[in-house]
């Protein structure tokens, strides 16, 4: 129990929020980009920097970053949580022992999940918010009017019930392999470098991180957009399909998408998404490699984890 409560597992949550925080910062533009590339299908603009351009000339030069604060709380509290978990649950598992890219993964997988029941609302909304005011080409969408991150709760519990803040929570849930992949990819690449020197340099956690990223969001991009038009929820669905977020709409979402657009529509906003994703993980691993060893030397700690 002590090694769940323990000090070390609050600087790996607290530097992982924080470098995740700065990284998201630096390349929101990129995100709001790709959120309107999924979600807006009729968009002409098919490249992340056209769509940006439309972006700041039809709804103003700060446009790129609007929805910037609710999206920067979540990830604030998602990256803490999804940390806090992974190393005490690795703590308590590897006990001092080195780790395996198995049991990497199965601790990323169980943070995930116990980072997308507590957060997931948290997605719904700035989801929303981050949409709320933009220029859609695409008429099927409910336009929405929330004055701020609690109205917007209260709002979507008084129209569409408490359900509809955990919408997207079965991709979300399928998406869970995207961090353990990326966990896993990650924690391995540095093992092996480290069994050829001593200390890994900033550019080398820069790249691993980025390496490690790119695959996992690959791998799951198409699930991903599912989530995006879910935690949407403006699109004006099948009555039947009202259930959102069940494997029968996953399954709806992702044939309708095919489809319209091909195989290739599944990976709509992917070039933004990969440059964002791949450059925020890159920068927020650098981040957080830096801040918990940082932290360590201070307190005067070893740093206690085996990788």
């Amino acid at each position: 129990m002590a090694s769940v409560l323990s000090y070390e597992s609050l600087v790996h949550a607290v530097a992982g929020a924080v470098g995740s925080v700065t990284a998201m910062t630096v390349f929101f533009p990129l995100d709001t980009a790709r959120l309107r590339l999924q979600v807006d299908e009729k968009r002409k603009s098919k490249t992340t920097h056209m769509v940006l351009l439309e972006i700041i000339k039809e709804e103003g030069l700060l446009a790129p970053y609007r929805g910037w604060f609710p999206v920067i709380s979540s990830l604030c509290c998602s990256n803490f949580v999804y940390f806090y978990t992974f190393n005490s649950l690795k703590a308590l598992w590897v006990k001092g022992q080195r780790s395996t890219t198995g049991k990497d993964l199965v601790v990323g997988f169980v943070a995930g999940v116990v980072n997308v029941l507590l957060t997931t609302p948290l997605w719904v909304v700035n989801t929303r918010l981050k949409l709320q005011g933009a220029k859609f080409r695409n008429e099927d969408i409910v336009p929405t009017n929330y004055k701020g991150i609690i109205d917007a709760f209260h709002q979507i519990i008084r129209d569409e019930g408490i359900s509809a803040l955990w919408n997207g929570t079965f991709p979300s849930l399928l998406l869970v392999f995207n961090p353990a992949i990326q966990f896993m990819f990650y924690e391995g690449l540095k093992r092996q470098l480290l069994k050829k020197r001593m200390k890994l340099s900033s550019l080398d956690v820069f790249i691993i991180g980025a390496v490690a990223k790119a695959i996992a969001t690959t791998l799951t991009y198409p699930l991903q957009t599912v989530q995006s038009i879910l935690r949407f929820g403006r699109h004006r669905l099948n009555p039947e399909n009202r259930t959102l977020g069940s494997l029968r709409n996953v399954l709806y979402l992702l044939h309708q998408r095919v489809r319209r657009f091909g195989i290739m529509g599944l990976y709509k906003g992917l070039e933004a998404k990969l440059l964002q994703t791949v450059l925020t993980a890159a920068l927020m691993f650098l981040v957080y490699e830096k801040l918990t060893a940082a932290t360590f030397t201070v307190m005067g700690l070893k740093h206690a984890h085996k990788h």
